[in-house]
């Protein structure tokens, strides 16, 4: 079965264009690149950076978004849609900095109401998610803040206990950022983040299922386990050369993927994952997420 209609919630870049421009133009490449790979909506994804970059970049997906709107100037010019731009998803830069990655921990600030009203101020309409490392002093209040305004907070890049993610959850965190991933590892007696993002049916999770971020046996392990509706595969894509296994990675760390939703489904077939299965993680869960089901449109 051909599967298309993907939604991709946490996408960086793709070929050589990512979020970090100032450029709009970059931003609508971006989404006709996932399109022509069976992609209808996208979550730019801004990597954490100094508030003013993260603002630019804000700027830019904003911007797309607005052309996009005015779609018919799009098709007289000759040019599609793409895949519709849903809003942005900010990846710091409230995060841990013993939990980078391959982002630059030396952007990552505390979390503190002023530094959320400085970051987002003008573009509250288009913060979709948040990710949050839990367990940082002021995280909980921000988190708060978050819900309040109806921004979905992710957790992730944290060293959070299981008893900081609960708490999280109880502040208003709703997800957890590729699991397994930028956290503290799964441990019998300390089962983190990952273990309460495995084991509770409210929380919804980001899985990258292009077989390397997990190992397919993990990802059997998570569709097993966790509820099928609170599951949301996501491309977790980065602008750079991927590997043959279709990774990137950033002088020896792993960045991100060189797939998007259409790839990873191919590898999530190999493992046995049903193709109705399928659809429901990379199509109907991440829109209702966001509580957007119902109102893409395509072209």
């Amino acid at each position: 079965m051909n599967i298309h209609g993907f939604v991709d919630l946490h996408t960086h870049g793709i070929g050589r264009y990512d979020t970090r421009t100032d450029d709009y133009e970059e931003i609508l490449t971006m989404a006709r690149a996932h399109a022509k790979a069976g992609t209808i909506a996208i979550l730019p994804t801004i990597y954490s950076g100094p508030i003013n970059e993260m603002r630019k970049n804000l700027k830019a997906v904003s911007k797309a978004m607005e052309v996009q709107a005015r779609g018919e100037g799009l098709k007289a010019m000759g040019r599609t849609f793409g895949a519709q731009i849903l809003g942005v998803n900010l990846e710091g830069p409230f995060l841990n900095p013993v939990k980078c990655g391959a982002m630059d921990k030396g952007t990552f600030i505390k979390p503190t109401l002023a530094a959320l009203n400085k970051l987002i101020a003008g573009y509250e309409d288009i913060v979709r998610i948040i990710t949050i490392a839990p367990e940082l002093p002021g995280a909980l209040k921000v988190i708060e803040k978050c819900a309040d305004m109806g921004i979905r907070v992710n957790m992730g890049h944290s060293d959070a206990t299981l008893q900081q993610a609960v708490e999280a959850k109880k502040a208003g965190a709703t997800g957890i950022t590729h699991i397994f991933n930028a956290m503290r590892p799964f441990h019998h007696r300390e089962p983190g983040i990952a273990g309460l993002g495995l084991t509770n049916s409210d929380l919804y999770i980001e899985v990258i299922a292009d077989g390397v971020h997990l190992h397919p046996l993990t990802l059997e392990l998570l569709f097993n386990r966790k509820p099928l509706d609170k599951i949301i595969i996501v491309s977790d894509s980065v602008r750079g050369q991927k590997t043959a296994k279709g990774v990137v990675y950033d002088n020896g760390v792993l960045a991100g993927s060189g797939l998007t939703i259409s790839g990873a489904v191919k590898r999530l077939q190999r493992i046995g994952i049903s193709d109705a299965e399928i659809i429901e993680v990379s199509t109907g869960n991440p829109l209702r997420y966001l509580g957007m089901k119902g109102s893409i449109r395509c072209s």
